[in-house]
């Protein structure tokens, strides 16, 4: 047995839809209408949303916060496997995109669930910190502008009970990160990230090959 990768995932990516998601009428919907946007490659994959699903199932997390929330979908996944009592705390800095996200809470019946701030994603975890929230959440999905992840991290981090998760998207940003010659600013921050994270005894870790690099973060 190979010590290595050498599964093709393009290749095998029907097959994997076919005989692992789950999907549903609001799901498809929602992503169909976010299709249309000019920006719709912010959405994440089908298959990543019903694998945070079933994370948070397994951790059984009752408190989440999502850095970056777009149309919704990631939150929509997340909130429908919370339980009655569980919240999620959505931060983002677009009013227009978000009212198309609430629109779909609404319709799953899972807006209850969830609290949207608009706003600067530090300052709303600043301010959770300050109202005596730190460790008293299950798992956070960080999904924003690249160069504030460590920000976020950092932040998060705090928010995070022991246990707790800290999933973090495009982490391989197409394979940039793994690119020298590539220097933009959005690179440079997810690499200095991945290799931070990579020596943190704080935290366990496991970067995955799902989608454009999905990475779960365990705070010790």
């Amino acid at each position: 047995m190979s010590n290595s990768s050498t599964l093709d995932l393009t290749a095998v990516y029907p097959y994997l839809l076919a005989n692992s998601l789950r999907d549903d009428e609001i799901l498809a919907a929602l992503r169909d209408e976010t299709a249309q946007l000019a920006e719709s490659n912010m959405q994440i994959a089908p298959e990543q949303g019903q694998f945070m699903a079933l994370l948070v199932n397994l951790i059984r997390a009752k408190q989440i916060i999502e850095i970056g929330t777009f149309t919704g979908y990631s939150s929509l996944c997340m909130a429908r496997a919370l339980p009655t009592d569980g919240r999620l705390i959505c931060c983002d800095l677009s009013e227009q995109w978000t009212q198309t996200a609430q629109r779909y809470w609404q319709q799953a019946g899972v807006a209850d669930k969830i609290e949207l701030r608009i706003g600067p994603a530090a300052e709303t975890l600043q301010q959770l910190l300050d109202q005596g929230f730190a460790n008293s959440f299950h798992m956070v999905f960080i999904d924003a502008d690249k160069t504030g992840y460590d920000q976020y991290y950092e932040l998060c981090l705090q928010l995070v009970a022991s246990n707790g998760l800290i999933l973090f998207d495009n982490m391989l940003w197409n394979g940039r990160v793994a690119d020298a010659s590539n220097q933009d600013e959005d690179t440079k921050a997810l690499r200095r990230l991945n290799e931070k994270l990579h020596k943190d005894q704080r935290i366990e870790l496991s970067l995955l090959p799902m989608a454009d690099g999905l990475t779960l973060a365990r705070k010790l």
